[in-house]
This record gives structure tokens, sequence and C-alpha cells, in this order.
């Protein structure tokens, strides 16, 4: 069952809540180096009040308890640990500190949300960041107007694309980990054009295997002169060229694709 786009916000968040469990591997938390704007959380074995969670200044500085001011800004997570023990030890506060430092917010590292979004940007790296969590910041995706489908750009220009219904199922396959210099991409749905003797002619959002008989449904039903049987499908070719199908109800449509629903002989 698909699931209501007016209620895709919500779900959203929701499914954010459930899918985010892409953290980094170890090897590249270890390989990261930490930027200005990163949020930085400082914990300290046995002695939680020198503990702190800080935002890296623009100038790459950082400020701790009894330490005062550090440069952090292109240092590993292990190699500020290990200048804080010095710190603490030289400093005659502790003996044999126990350091743990973490990187809760990558400012520095942004990944861009175009497209039918509600608040296209740039957003900040988390520390377990993916597709779901990105686009729950961007407030999800536009009800009615964003496609089946989003596509991820890596930074070395590889893509990815990522079935936005299975994502909001809860098909953590689609929720793919993301890092700083990513970019996700939300096109507009595709869509069909419907008019003659339908209710509510007009453009609609062309759905996965979208019959005849639903994009009828779609446009208000038949009106009381209208026959299904007498439907006629306006195409474009390969070559640009407009060509005209007669429909049966069971017929698939395209993108693009405009319906002429014309009325009974009797």
């Amino acid at each position: 069952m698909r699931i209501e786009r007016s209620w895709l916000g919500v779900v959203l968040v929701a499914v954010a809540a459930l899918l985010s469990l892409y953290p980094w591997t170890q090897a590249e938390a270890d390989d990261y180096r930490i930027g200005a704007g990163d949020l930085v959380k400082i914990a300290v074995f046995g002695s939680p009040d020198l503990g702190t969670e800080a935002r890296v200044s623009q100038s790459g500085n950082l400020t701790v308890p009894l330490v005062g001011v550090l440069q952090v800004a292109g240092l590993s997570t292990a190699e500020v640990e290990s200048l804080l023990s010095r710190r603490f030890i030289d400093g005659n506060f502790l003996r044999q500190p126990q350091v743990s430092v973490l990187v809760t917010e990558y400012e520095s590292q942004k990944i861009a949300v175009l497209g039918y979004v509600v608040k296209p940007g740039q957003y900040p790296l988390r520390a377990s960041g993916s597709v779901v969590d990105v686009l729950a910041e961007a407030g999800g995706v536009i009800a009615q107007s964003a496609g089946d489908q989003a596509i991820l750009t890596r930074v070395d220009g590889s893509t990815k694309k990522i079935d936005l219904d299975a994502l909001f199922r809860g098909d953590s396959a689609q929720n793919a980990p993301v890092k700083g210099g990513d970019r996700i991409y939300v096109p507009r749905a595709e869509q069909f054009y419907v008019y003659g003797e339908v209710q509510k002619p007009g453009v609609y959002r062309l759905e996965r295997n979208m019959t005849v008989s639903r994009a009828i449904s779609a446009g208000g039903g038949l009106t009381a002169r209208g026959s299904e049987r007498r439907v006629i499908v306006k195409r474009k070719d390969p070559d640009g060229k407009e060509q005209e199908y007669t429909a049966r109800s069971t017929d698939v449509l395209r993108a693009d694709d405009v319906l002429l629903i014309k009325a009974s002989l009797f």
C-alpha cells in the first residue's frame, strides 16, 4: 500500500529515528579531520565535570574546561584525545586521564538537498548521517510534487538512485549513508494530462504503473456522457512528433501522455 504523500513529512521524521543506523566506520572516523563549525563532545572518564560539548570556532579553536583554548582544526579525534591528555597531565589536573572525543555535528562537512523538498539548502553532516536524516532536516519531500526517486550524487561523481516510496516504508537498503560534499536531488514527479468527458480535467501526478482507468479516476471520474471505451492517448515518439493511439482501460501511461476522453456514442 502506498503512503499518502500528505503524511510524508511526519513519516519521514519517524523513519529517520528508526533508520539512522549508518554511523561512519571506525576507519573513516579516525581519518576525519575536524573543521570549523564542527560540534565536538568531550568526555573524561571519572571526571564528568571536565566533560563538555562545544563548537569549533571559525578560527579552528575549541575551548575546554581547565585546559583553555586549543587549536583543533585539521586534527583527528584521536589526536585531540592525545593533546587533551597531555594538557591534563602537564597542568597537574589528572594523572592518567582517559579522554574520549566525538564529533556529533560535521558542520564543516555539508550535504546539499535540492529539488522538490520543503526546505532546499545545505545541511551539516551528522555523526550517523543518512539519506532519510538529511531529507528530514530539509522538511521532507513536497506532497504531490516530488517524484518517486531521488538521486544521490557522491563527491567522486558516482550516483545512486533512491526509491523514495521504499525508503518511506522502512527499507533500510534505500537509506544510504551520506558524507560531506554529497548532493541529494528530488526531481519533480512525472505528469500526465486528461481532458474531455471527465469531471476534473487537468494535469495530474503520474504514479507508477498508472493505467488509463486509474487516470480517469484521478480526474474525478467520467461525466454522464463519458465512455472508458473511447479514449485517445496522445504521445510523443522518439523524434518528438505527437502520435495518437486508441487506449484500453488497462493500458499503462507514460510521462507527459495526454488523455482525451470522448463521449459515448449512445
